[in-house]
């Protein structure tokens, strides 16, 4: 169901990078496709199966990069799709939504409030709620990822993978867990916005007042309980990084991968600069997530 477009997306091993970090670095690239980053693997799913079923319009609560998932998938098989975000979230993501011709509404306040108007826009209207992370689709999309990481030679030591809402740490983690169990699955969150990770740690649902990060992608605040659920099965860890790490990784990707990222894809990198000697000498996958950023905003973090 997902176009090709989407899969078999690259992965390499980056000596430049490696040699910089002290380990062996493949990279996963996520963001060569038409929305720039892999949200699009799950919304193709959730696309084909509504337009399947004769459903005519869908919505969802984003971030940035899954409501153009959304958009893109769903306005190519006719679906009419409304997406609710801050009017925080970046300009550059905004506009890329608007630009794909579907319903735009900001709201006032973080991501968690856009997620409460989505579902009662759904419940008004009577159409489908795509809840990120929640719906099963958006985890399997993002588990062909780990498809392509587990046929992958040689073995990796561990995969670093970018944990917000968690339908990709959860995806990924499970296939990853079933086909290829030594490898160490290492979920990454900003310290600003610790709400998964801290449940991680606790076994339990923790939640947070407030979300303070760049790393706008993962920024969320609930943790949804199914969720946290499958991530304490299939995660063998789960770290926190510091804003100045981040940004580090992005200036580290452009200079030795030639990649702009977001703040959000240079979560791996993050955290091999802040323990490189868990990962000295080992072989470690980064997915590079996203690369939907506000370039003024990415110049002065880059330049500082």
């Amino acid at each position: 169901m997902i176009d090709p477009v989407f899969l078999d997306t690259p992965l390499y091993q980056c000596d430049a990078l490696g040699r910089r970090l002290g380990c062996t670095v493949s990279i996963k690239l996520e963001t060569a496709n038409p929305v720039r980053c892999f949200k699009a693997r799950g919304t193709e799913l959730v696309a084909a199966l509504l337009a399947g079923q004769g459903r005519t319009a869908v919505v969802c609560a984003s971030a940035g990069n899954l409501g153009q998932a959304l958009g893109w998938s769903g306005r190519r098989r006719g679906l009419d799709v409304t997406v609710v975000a801050s009017h925080r979230a970046p300009a550059a993501k905004l506009d890329r939504i608007r630009a794909l011709g579907v319903e735009l509404e900001l709201v006032d306040g973080d991501f968690e409030m856009a997620r409460v108007r989505a579902a009662s826009i759904a419940q008004q209207r009577g159409v489908r709620l795509v809840e990120d992370s929640l719906d099963l689709e958006t985890c399997e999309g993002a588990a062909t990822i780990g498809l392509e990481l587990a046929s992958a030679a040689p073995v990796f030591d561990a995969v670093l993978i970018a944990l917000g809402g968690g339908a990709m740490a959860t995806g990924v983690g499970h296939v990853l867990k079933t086909l290829a169990p030594d490898v160490e699955v290492i979920c990454v969150q900003p310290a600003g916005a610790p709400a998964m990770t801290r449940s991680w740690h606790e076994r339990r649902v923790v939640t947070t007042d407030s979300a303070d990060t760049i790393a706008d992608g993962v920024a969320g605040r609930y943790p949804i309980p199914e969720v946290l659920d499958d991530l304490l099965v299939v995660a063998d860890d789960a770290v926190l990084v510091r804003e100045e790490s981040i940004v580090a990784g992005m200036r580290m990707l452009l200079e030795s991968a030639g990649l702009v990222v977001e703040p959000s894809a240079a979560l791996g990198v993050a955290a091999v600069l802040e323990d490189p000697d868990r990962f000295a000498g080992r072989h470690v996958a980064t997915i590079i997530c996203g690369g939907n950023v506000d370039l003024d905003a990415y110049h002065r973090w880059v330049r500082t």
